[in-house]
């Protein structure tokens, strides 16, 4: 794999909003006009963020995808942190890109972290973040690379995984890597589902 670097991040963006323009809670977020390179800043912020306090990975230099994660201790994207990560930045010049929905991500999300944290409660574990592939090569099986990658390192460290996700498809795929879903909920204000899964060690 290719370990994505800070000169990457503008490519790295653009490739995760391609990979998410179809996504039913990202076509909410994002205005319809907005252009691809402008849904990719918004993408940036959380990619500089596990820069700082996590791991970015591509299957190779080339960025066909992007997985992202970060301990569990640096799950909670606190201000503080975001701004020490250069993230903040990113965030705020993408908005214009967003709907007033992307305003409400506190309110909307919430119950997600809080749904996190009851069910990791005083273990270690590592959060995927994000996990994408661009359009244009999805279904070539990346996705699996990227995310065997991750699960190779939580064997290795006998640590869980920890990943959500909004589709049912998705769900699938993380249950054929050993994922097994501990909930599943409806976020508020955009009725939308989501599923909360962990993937515990298993060698």
């Amino acid at each position: 794999l290719y370990r994505v670097q800070r000169k990457d991040i503008p490519k790295a963006g653009v490739v995760l909003a391609d990979a998410f323009q179809r996504d039913p809670i990202w076509k909410l977020v994002f205005k319809d006009e907005a252009r691809l390179e402008q849904r990719g800043i918004l993408f940036e912020s959380p990619i500089k963020y596990c820069l700082k306090y996590g791991e970015v990975y591509a299957p190779s230099e080339h960025l066909e995808g992007v997985a992202l994660w970060v301990p569990g201790d640096f799950a909670d994207l606190t201000i503080w942190r975001l701004i020490r990560s250069g993230a903040i930045i990113s965030g705020m010049r993408a908005m214009k890109a967003c709907t007033k929905l992307a305003r409400k991500q506190g309110r909307i999300f919430g119950p997600l972290q809080a749904d996190r944290k009851a069910h990791m409660k005083g273990r270690t574990y590592t959060y995927l973040m994000v996990l994408g592939v661009a359009s244009a090569f999805q279904g070539q099986g990346l996705g699996g690379r990227l995310l065997r990658a991750l699960i190779e390192k939580s064997e290795q460290a006998r640590i869980p995984i920890y990943v959500e996700t909004e589709t049912e498809r998705n769900v699938e795929m993380y249950e054929r890597f050993g994922f097994r879903v501990l909930e599943q909920i409806t976020l508020p204000i955009i009725n939308l589902p989501q599923w909360e899964l962990v993937r515990e060690p298993q060698t």
